[in-house]
């Protein structure tokens, strides 16, 4: 009965050594927004500033919420980075966001979440002393419409597109990304002068945000909510082509159900990315995952036959 009650006092004093501490904070607030995030740091830190990932959800920009984060979060805490998964502006939650859509409305809905994910960052920049933050490692990570805002949030130009009292520092560049089925509207915004090293994973049968270059969810021409969008693997081309760093899964035959697979099932994938870019490495790298299932949406990607 003795050793069991040292065993167990054991396992108790480990698992709250190793754990995670998760704080809820406020990173901006008005008269009619407040928006929070959910931020987590390593139990034992070796006293150096660390690198921070920010979490973007998915949900159309109409819904989900930044819970769906933690346990990514909590797992880059465990290996020594900060990490935060943030609500922001659903501006899309009532309105229509498909085909029928209204297409300034649709801009508008990546307009404000890149706009809360600038928020998020400044926050960080500011209390980077507070939080033992160093702001030349923050990385950007998404899923789906969190995707979407991260790509944006880091090719977008920021003073154009800025919609709050906020700014960031002059020549700010994230360290990297990473993209779950993401897509940006005008791929000429990505230039030799501000890529970054990205990560990108996609299934190239996805019908609602397009694998190559498309109109998002397939809309016809002379729909009122027509936008063109360059995805995961004409992005990765894009940079491959630029010659700088990226890495893209391509889940054959898989559809939009594998925009959160990596975030959810895979974080070491994540955790090797995100230290390949901080040890200065160069890499282009295509990586072919079987799903068995077919894809009704093309045949044009050999390397799925």
């Amino acid at each position: 009965m003795k050793n069991f009650l040292i065993a167990l006092l054991f396992l108790l004093s480990f698992y709250q050594g190793s754990a995670q501490k998760m704080t809820t904070l406020t990173y901006f607030q008005n008269d009619t927004l407040k928006l929070d995030l959910d931020l987590f740091l390593p139990a034992k830190t070796s006293g150096k500033k660390l690198p921070l990932l920010l979490y973007v959800h998915g949900g159309g920009f109409s819904g989900g919420e930044r819970q769906s984060g933690h346990s990514l979060c909590n797992y880059m805490a465990q290996n020594g980075y900060a990490s935060a998964t943030i609500t922001y502006t659903l501006y899309a939650k009532g309105k229509k966001f498909s085909c029928d859509g209204v297409l300034s409305e649709k801009i508008k809905a990546f307009q404000y979440a890149v706009n809360d994910l600038w928020l998020a960052t400044s926050f960080f920049i500011k209390n980077s002393e507070k939080y033992g933050i160093d702001t030349s490692k923050i990385f950007i990570a998404g899923s789906s419409a969190g995707a979407e805002t991260v790509l944006h949030a880091a090719f977008w130009d920021f003073k154009t597109m800025n919609l709050y009292d906020n700014s960031l520092p002059a020549g700010f560049k994230y360290a990297g990304l990473v993209s779950g089925a993401g897509a940006i509207m005008d791929l000429n915004l990505i230039t030799k002068t501000n890529v970054i090293p990205m990560f990108f994973f996609h299934g190239n049968g996805d019908k609602t945000v397009p694998y190559g270059t498309a109109p998002h969810h397939y809309c016809k021409t002379d729909a009122s909510g027509w936008l063109m969008l360059f995805g995961s693997y004409s992005i990765y081309n894009h940079i491959v082509n630029l010659n700088e760093s990226g890495t893209l899964y391509t889940f054959c035959g898989g559809g939009h159900e594998y925009s959160g697979y990596l975030f959810e099932k895979e974080h070491h994938t994540i955790l090797n990315f995100l230290n390949d870019v901080l040890a200065g490495k160069k890499f282009q790298k295509h990586e072919i995952v079987p799903t068995g299932k077919r894809n009704e949406l093309s045949t044009a990607y050999k390397f799925c036959d």
